[in-house]
Formats: C-alpha cells, sequence, structure tokens
C-alpha cells in the first residue's frame, strides 16, 4: 500500500514542489487549502492544477481546529508536512493576532490532532531561519540559540518548541526544518527574488523603465526551492526524529542578486535601479553618528513618543547593516533604552488610571508591557500589577496568571515573592 501524505499549504511554492516530489516516490498525496480558495479555478492553484486529479483537495483552515479534525481522521496520513502559514515578516508586525494564531496554535491544533488520531504519523513542520533574529555567530547551526526580532519569528519559534515538546513528551516522530530562503519559479511575486526577476523582464520587453527595491546591502542565504522540499522528506526518512537548519551557508546582498539578474540580460542595473533614496557613501563612523542623532531625537518619556518609535524602526535598520556590524552592541543598547522609555511611558499611563480608580484601563496598559516590552527591566512590575488587578475580584486567576508567565521572571526567588503577594493581598 502506498505511503499517504498530507501536506498543508500544498497551493505553495514549497508545497507545489513537494506534492510532485511525492507523486514521484509513490505516495498517495493530500492537501489542505483554505475554503475561499476550494475552488479549483482559483488563482491559488496555479502551482498545483497541472497535479489534477493525481492529488487529494481538503478544504478546511489552520485556524479552525474541527475541520483539521475532520480531515486527519478521514486522511490518517503516515507523514504530514505541516508548511501552510502566514509568512510575510513585516505584515506579522501589523497583525500580529492572526500571525500566532495561523502559526502558533494552528501547528498546536494539527500536531495535537495528530497525536488522538494517528500517533505514529510522523511530522515535519516548516519552521524558519527568522527564528535566530539577532544571530550570534555566521553561519548558524543546528546549536545557534535563538533571538527572534519579529512577531512573525516568535510564532514560528512558539511552533519549533511546540514540535519539540510533542517529540520529548509523546515520543511523536516530530521534526522541525529550519529554512533559509530558496527560491524558484514559483516563489510568490512579492518576495525580492521575484520582484527583481519580474522588473527586469519587463525592463527588457520594454514593459517598465525602472525597478524600486528598499535596502540592496541586504543580505541573505538564498537556496533552490525544489533541493529543500528534498530535505523535508529525507528528515522523517531518519530513524529518529530531530530538527535541522537547511541553508547554503553562503550570503548575498540583493544588489548582488540583482546585478547578476540584470547582467543575464546585457543590462547595467545601476541604469535602472530606482532607490528611495539614493545610497550615499558614508564612512561607517558617519552612519554610527546618524544612529545617535534618531537616538537623541527621542523625546522625555512624559511627552509624545512617536518620535521614540520612528528612532527604533531607524535603529533596527542600521543594526542589520553589514558595515555597522562593529557597533551593533552600541546600537542594541540605544534600542533597549527605548523600549524602556515606551514601556515606562505605559507604566505612567497605566499608573494614572489606577489612580482614577480604572483598574480594566490600566490592565490593559500594564498587559500591553508583557505583550509587547517583555524584554524591558518593566516586565515584572507589569506582571505584578496584572496579578493584583485580577486579584481584586479573583485571586486564585491571579496566581494562573503569574504561573502562565513564570519564565519571565528573572529567578525563582523573584517568582515566588511574586505569587507570596498575591496570596498575603487582602
Amino acid at each position: 500500500m502506498n505511503k499517504k501524505a498530507l501536506i498543508t499549504g500544498i497551493t505553495g511554492q514549497d508545497g507545489s514542489y513537494l506534492a510532485e516530489y511525492l507523486l514521484s516516490l509513490g505516495y498517495e498525496v493530500h492537501g489542505i487549502v483554505r475554503r475561499v480558495a476550494s475552488e479549483y479555478n482559483s488563482w491559488r492553484f496555479s502551482r498545483i492544477k497541472h497535479l489534477f486529479p493525481k492529488i487529494f483537495i481538503h478544504s478546511g483552515s489552520i485556524e479552525n481546529y474541527q475541520s483539521l479534525h475532520d480531515i486527519i481522521y478521514d486522511v490518517k496520513p503516515d507523514e504530514c508536512y505541516h508548511l501552510a502559514a502566514q509568512s510575510f515578516v513585516a505584515n506579522s508586525f501589523d497583525d500580529q493576532h492572526s500571525t500566532l494564531s495561523i502559526n502558533t496554535f494552528g501547528t498546536h491544533y494539527i500536531i495535537s490532532i495528530i497525536k488522538k488520531i494517528k500517533p505514529e504519523c510522523k511530522f515535519y513542520f516548516a519552521a524558519s531561519s527568522e527564528m535566530f533574529g539577532k544571530v550570534e555567530e555566521t553561519p548558524q547551526n543546528e546549536k545557534t540559540k535563538f533571538h527572534p526580532r519579529s512577531i512573525y519569528g516568535i510564532s514560528k519559534l512558539a511552533a519549533y518548541e511546540i514540535t519539540r515538546n510533542y517529540r520529548e513528551a509523546y515520543n511523536m516522530f516530530a521534526c522541525s526544518g529550519i529554512m533559509f530562503n530558496h527560491e524558484s519559479p514559483r516563489r510568490g511575486s512579492e518576495f525580492v527574488t521575484r520582484k527583481i526577476s519580474i522588473g527586469v523582464a519587463k525592463i527588457k520587453l520594454g514593459l517598465e523603465k525602472k525597478i524600486s527595491l528598499g535596502n540592496i546591502n541586504a543580505r541573505r542565504d538564498w537556496g533552490y526551492a525544489l533541493d529543500y522540499v528534498e530535505a523535508m522528506h529525507k528528515m522523517l526518512q531518519n530513524d529518529t526524529p530531530d530538527d535541522f537548519v537547511i541553508g547554503t551557508g553562503k550570503t548575498y546582498s540583493v544588489k548582488d542578486f540583482m546585478k547578476l539578474a540584470f547582467e543575464c540580460l546585457d543590462l547595467d542595473y545601476e541604469k535602472y535601479l530606482n532607490l528611495p533614496m539614493r545610497e550615499i557613501a558614508l564612512s561607517t563612523k558617519a552612519e554610527f553618528m546618524i544612529c545617535k542623532s534618531w537616538f537623541n531625537l527621542s523625546n522625555d518619556v512624559l511627552r509624545d513618543q512617536t518620535e521614540t518609535m520612528i528612532a527604533i524602526d531607524k535603529l533596527q535598520y542600521y543594526i542589520e547593516k553589514e558595515s555597522l556590524i562593529n557597533y551593533s552592541k552600541e546600537i542594541s543598547d540605544m534600542i533597549f533604552q527605548l523600549r524602556n522609555k515606551l514601556a515606562e511611558k505605559k507604566i505612567k499611563i497605566a499608573e494614572l488610571y489606577l489612580q482614577l480608580e480604572q483598574q480594566k484601563g490600566a490592565e490593559i496598559y500594564f498587559e500591553s508591557i508583557v505583550n509587547q516590552f517583555y524584554d524591558t527591566k518593566y516586565l515584572e512590575d507589569a506582571l505584578l500589577n496584572v496579578a493584583y488587578i485580577k486579584a481584586g475580584t479573583d485571586k486564585e486567576a491571579a496566581i494562573n496568571y503569574l504561573e502562565t508567565n513564570r519564565s519571565f521572571f528573572e529567578s525563582e526567588d523573584k517568582f515566588k515573592a511574586a505569587i507570596s503577594k498575591i496570596e498575603n493581598k487582602q
């Protein structure tokens, strides 16, 4: 009997190539697509329409436990490849809840259902190199510490830990592939590699005169998508499950990629590049002074903090520039100070709500520190205040809240002290 494989995100670049590859190995391939995309004439099916009727499509949502349960119950796969995700880093800042719901909770739904219905099913989770975030070494490997710097990276790291927990706690064959960028003609047009390749083609054909890009000095590790989906399959064929970093180990700038793409069509990229602001050749020291200028524009904590938020965005751009690698610690310290200022601002607003006896308003602001500024010195203060407010109506709920956020406390002693304060609260 042929093995059954279930693929979430089958209409994506990786999902479509993986479906092709598994079919070539004799698998029975099933895919999950969102209900809104369940019509075969949808553009979402452009990558897999040539595979019909060889594959089986199921309509469901990663955010809907029941629909996932029904699909997994019907298919009872031997292997599950969980590729579906909210995969745009920039969007994750604007839509944090959806990113966490899809990437983190959706992963938990799937693996928990597999444990319930077919625990012997081998599970693959598509993690991300964004989990490394602020890296401590280059290239990264399986022992490199994680330090995500986006909601997307955080959501993937949480799902990664869920996957590992199910492997260790329930002895499931569960693997995570930490993939660096991998490209192909099926890559979405919103990704920079496709922006460049499509833009170059349009310029060559006379359809466009310029190509617009952002930071062309940003560096990426780019591989070939087909190689990466084969790696996914190989992970599930091991004798024992584990997590793997997949990449080339080499990085290139967007400028390098663009130059090569234009050269393929005998064009000079400099003639067609339209940057929001032409890059000026500045000395490293001059760039660092610009960072200091942004930092110094931040207002006093009692005043409007719009400039502070702008400064953080600017500093996060500069910290990723290769030319400023020797100043990365100083720039990180600036960002940390500014984030502490924003957290302090929220603390003061919350305290004002308390003075006005508006407990709910205060709780919202204290909670926002826990959610947004968990890396600041105000975290423990915010946690304790939220617990205090909750204890006013339900002391048990307050203690449970602290228990849930136990890992945020600097030490076990501080956690126990917080619990004691709540227990002794009159």
